[in-house]
């Protein structure tokens, strides 16, 4: 089984830069930024922050007993998994819905739903946390949701490693396919991370930059955070073509790797090892490669050891392939990140 082959059939997203796949394609392709002032969140003495922020949510056909028990992270993953789901022209019944399955990469766990909880019980002197605070905070509710509001019985699961989540959600699913233990899985990444708390955090690290994201630009000065959610509807070759789906990718080769170096400080061995194996995995060489969209998140630590180890890799073809960051555009969404650089 583990050589099946996994496509493509639909994607669905929302961030800063639109509410659909198609929007936030227009807008990367025009070259557009979507970080500005928070304006929608109370920072409280963090006044002039920057972020890529979903201004408005979109219309959604979510029922409110269902919407009630979700934090905005497990919201922005419905509204995309739905939308790629529709792309694919795909929908579940009691005939199917075993071999549909999700798997959903976040950065943590529900971060607005924390820290309102701490907020009223510390601060505003509540007594006891609002009922659904657990699964509403908890880091596998988005994939949870998901399968709720699709139907989907075969394997769900949350992945939560960090700004790689979406990237080994993606992958968790292909093998999900490729082992014949489902037929069809969604699969990507959201995050909502836009919120006093973990603003503070990440202003504590010093590589939160005070006007924008500037990747690989000499005059670059740290990261800034996004939220949003991106979903990709991954279906074995077999299943797509035996419906006459249109098939808009397909996923050639997969590459995971750790560094075993440090807690916050990236190493070329990491990286080299993941495109390394990925390569080998979708038996293409290095100059096959037309275009590499990398995780350049502005600071300076990422951007030189990301940098030396595409030119490991790719030796002299570095110098000849495309490569880019998306995350000028929508920033950087931990846990959707890698599920948003996926569309583009």
């Amino acid at each position: 089984m583990m050589d099946r082959r996994v496509v493509i059939t639909g994607i669905g997203g929302l961030c800063g830069l639109g509410t659909n796949a198609s929007s936030i394609w227009k807008e990367m392709r025009e070259g557009r930024s979507a970080i500005s002032p928070i304006i929608t969140t109370d920072l409280y003495d963090m006044e002039g922050t920057v972020g890529a922020e979903i201004k408005a949510i979109p219309a959604h056909a979510i029922p409110r007993k269902q919407l009630v028990s979700m934090d905005r992270f497990s919201l922005l993953a419905v509204i995309a998994a739905t939308e790629a789901m529709r792309q694919a022209g795909l929908s579940c019944d009691e005939q199917n819905a075993h071999r549909f399955g999700a798997a959903m990469g976040v950065g943590g766990p529900g971060w607005g739903t924390i820290e309102e909880t701490y907020r009223s019980i510390l601060l505003d002197g509540v007594t006891r946390a609002r009922i659904f605070t657990a699964p509403k905070g908890m880091p596998s509710a988005a994939a949870g949701q998901v399968s709720i509001f699709l139907g989907l019985r075969g394997p769900v699961f949350g992945v939560t490693s960090a700004c790689a989540a979406g990237n080994h959600a993606i992958a968790s699913a292909v093998d999900q396919i490729r082992l014949g233990r489902a037929d069809v899985m969604l699969a990507g990444g959201s995050d909502a991370p836009l919120t006093w708390g973990v603003l503070k955090s990440w202003e504590a690290l010093r590589v939160l930059a005070p006007d924008t994201c500037r990747p690989f630009s000499a005059d670059r000065k740290g990261v800034v955070l996004g939220e949003g959610a991106g979903m990709a509807v991954l279906e074995s070759y077999e299943h797509a073509a035996a419906r006459g789906a249109t098939m808009l990718a397909e996923v050639a080769g997969i590459g995971l790797s750790g560094d075993a170096y440090d807690i916050v400080m990236p190493s070329i061995e990491g990286p080299e090892a993941a495109m390394r194996s990925c390569l080998a995995d979708a038996e293409l060489n290095p100059d096959d490669v037309d275009y590499l969209n990398a995780h350049g998140t502005g600071t300076v630590a990422n951007d030189e050891m990301e940098t030396a180890a595409i030119k490991r890799v790719f030796e002299d073809h570095a110098f000849q392939m495309s490569v880019s960051s998306t995350k000028s555009m929508h920033a950087h969404c931990l846990g959707a990140a890698s599920a948003l650089e996926m569309i583009a």
